[in-house]
């Protein structure tokens, strides 16, 4: 149990990436989004202020309390958007699914995927 006292999730990227555990979570979430193909690089509209985006931290954990992996995710800054701009452009596949799945009855079912 001195692993849970000893290891805590960074609140910023700088102390994150002052630890190779850390460092290596991070480029492991890019590595998967390059992989998957999830964006892509687009030129900057004029005039027009991009979304931004932070690092989310978590150490995963076994059962016996041992740590099973450091996860590293980057979001956007949803928070930023501004109503009446960009308030309601909202992508999310996951709730669309969910919605779905509930309207035909279908059965759900929790699983942890380390990238979708």
């Amino acid at each position: 149990m001195i692993e849970i006292i000893k290891d805590k999730e960074p609140l910023s990227f700088e102390e994150a990436n002052l630890d190779e555990k850390w460092q290596s979570a991070m480029d492991e979430e890019m590595q998967a989004l390059i992989e998957n193909n999830t964006w892509s690089l687009v030129p900057r509209v004029e005039g027009k202020q991009p979304i931004g985006c932070k690092w989310i931290y978590k150490i995963k954990r076994n059962v016996d309390g041992s740590i099973a992996r450091y996860k590293a995710r980057i979001v956007a800054k949803g928070y930023a958007k501004k109503y009446g701009i960009d308030y309601e452009e909202t992508f999310s596949p996951v709730v669309k699914m969910i919605a779905l799945a509930v309207s035909k009855r279908w059965n759900l079912y929790k699983l942890d995927v380390k990238n979708a």
